[in-house]
């Protein structure tokens, strides 16, 4: 196992986590934007008006993107002890 090995799967992990945590994070960006706009705009500081429309949509995200998010994970794992052996060497 040489450095080069090291900084490839620490970068493809760094990648995977970002790749599956930006639909979540984009989501409840949004949500908490339009929230936080028809607030000023209302002017009603409901403390949970913000939290249940995000857990909704990470929610709905969670149940969309699922099936993908675990494919995508099972691939990496895969991957991981296919090259296993190689790492002994």
């Amino acid at each position: 196992m040489d450095q080069g090995y090291l900084m490839s799967f620490a970068m493809n992990a760094i990648t995977m986590t970002l790749l599956l945590v930006t639909p979540f994070l984009l989501v409840s960006l949004v949500i908490g934007s339009l929230i936080s706009l028809f607030q000023a705009a209302t002017q009603v500081n409901e403390i949970t008006l913000t939290f249940v429309p995000k857990i909704a949509a990470t929610i709905l995200v969670l149940i969309i993107l699922g099936g993908w998010m675990l494919q995508q994970i099972v691939t990496y794992t895969t991957n991981i002890f296919v090259n296993l052996p190689n790492l002994v060497k």
